[in-house]
């Protein structure tokens, strides 16, 4: 038990650090080579997948089966993502999504 909650305390530090590393990078390619050295391959694929879901939801123009069958995933991920992206309080995807326009 407390392995799990040292474990989670250190997660938390780096992602409270992650923004300011990311600052750091002084171009959109640092920033690729940072992520391609973090992220393992299907790691990043895995974002990539959210990220296109999240912005079919955003434009609330089709199903969530839709979108599965569009981008290939399943409907628990699209569920998943629709979560994060109505009804959590992080808000991430709204302000990226809001910025993109």
């Amino acid at each position: 038990m407390f392995y799990c909650f040292s474990m989670l305390k250190q997660v938390e530090s780096f992602f409270m650090k992650l923004p300011n590393i990311i600052n750091e990078l002084k171009s959109p390619k640092e920033v690729e080579n940072f992520i391609k050295d973090l992220c393992t391959p299907s790691e990043i694929k895995a974002i990539n997948e959210r990220w296109e879901v999240a912005q079919l939801l955003y434009k609330k123009d089709k199903s969530y089966r839709e979108i599965a069958a569009e981008l290939k995933t399943s409907t628990a991920t699209v569920t998943r993502v629709a979560r994060f992206l109505f009804s959590e309080l992080n808000n991430g995807y709204q302000i990226a999504l809001k910025r993109m326009k």
